[in-house]
């Protein structure tokens, strides 16, 4: 088959790097929506939560909007649970950000839940024009 019949016409060795980079792109956002967060959200309980919620919300539906597929999605929910799961280790002296309270689940446990809901989201339609 030729190239075109794939559907792979014009993904050359740039539209490579372009995606590889948007992917890296991702990962780090999510670690920067991540780790601010972890902050906010505890910072200003109930407001940072919601606040917290709805910025991971949009950074997943993002990189939907923005990849189209779920590679985008794990990419930036990647970096978002590695910032978190790193600041909620904490170090040996016992400093951590994480206190063990509700807020802090219902954030962890709420932004799986929601790239699972965005990745099983149906993709954006194709412009045709």
């Amino acid at each position: 088959m030729s190239a075109a019949v794939n559907g792979r016409a014009g993904r050359g060795a740039l539209g490579t790097a372009v995606r590889v980079a948007g992917h890296l792109g991702l990962l780090a956002l999510g670690v920067v929506v991540g780790a601010a967060g972890t902050l906010v959200q505890a910072a200003w309980f109930p407001l940072g939560l919601l606040l917290a919620l709805l910025a991971t919300a949009a950074l997943f539906y993002g990189a939907l909007r923005a990849t189209g597929s779920q590679l985008g999605i794990a990419a930036a929910a990647v970096g978002w649970l590695v910032s978190i799961v790193l600041l909620a280790l904490g170090r040996p002296e016992g400093d951590g950000l994480f206190a063990g309270g509700l807020g802090e689940a219902v954030f962890l446990l709420g932004g799986m839940a929601l790239a699972v809901i965005c990745a099983t989201m149906s993709r954006p339609p194709a412009s045709t024009s």
